[in-house]
């Protein structure tokens, strides 16, 4: 019998990648699952771009800015990437958890409290791949609207089968 993962079609979408990430090994994961790769120098450095699901992901490692990080320009390239895409994430390459990057990782946080931007700590290549095609699968256009239904569904079996629900109906 066919597994659930055998049985539908591999997901494929295009992502825009920042030319300083040419050479890195992300690319080629993206390749040999079948992504359709596009290198641009109009990008943010350390940039994957998602257009399909609306997505963008900046790649930063905090070892790149472990000494004057308030000087490192850091947080001003993560504000500009902000406001340019709605729905951004801040892929944190944390390998291992030490002081100084859990400081950074706190900086970032408290600076950027509030904001849209959330921030996703990944210790190797297979973690970043993994979790930028989760959320951009999540946020592309045939699958958000499943996901919608789903939800939709689940409510309302919740809500059917709850007691409080059926006092209120009684009560009204």
């Amino acid at each position: 019998m066919a597994s659930y993962a055998e049985s539908t079609p591999q997901w494929k979408t295009t992502i825009i990648v920042s030319s300083s990430l040419q050479n890195h090994d992300t690319n080629r994961m993206l390749s040999a699952q079948q992504h359709r790769i596009r290198f641009s120098d109009g990008v943010e450095s350390g940039a994957f771009i998602f257009p399909l699901a609306g997505t963008a992901f900046l790649l930063v490692n905090p070892q790149d800015h472990l000494e004057h990080f308030e000087e490192s320009g850091l947080t001003e390239r993560i504000q500009t990437f902000v406001q340019v895409h709605r729905n951004s994430f801040l892929l944190l390459w944390a390998p291992f958890n030490g002081k100084k990057e859990l400081e950074i990782l706190s900086m970032i946080q408290h600076r950027f409290f509030g904001s849209k931007l959330r921030i996703l700590p990944v210790r190797n290549n297979a973690e970043l791949v993994r979790g930028m095609l989760t959320i951009a699968k999540a946020n592309s256009k045939p699958h958000v609207d499943a996901i919608r239904d789903r939800m939709s569904l689940a409510r309302a079996r919740v809500i059917e089968s709850s007691r409080v629900w059926e006092m209120l109906r009684d009560v009204l």
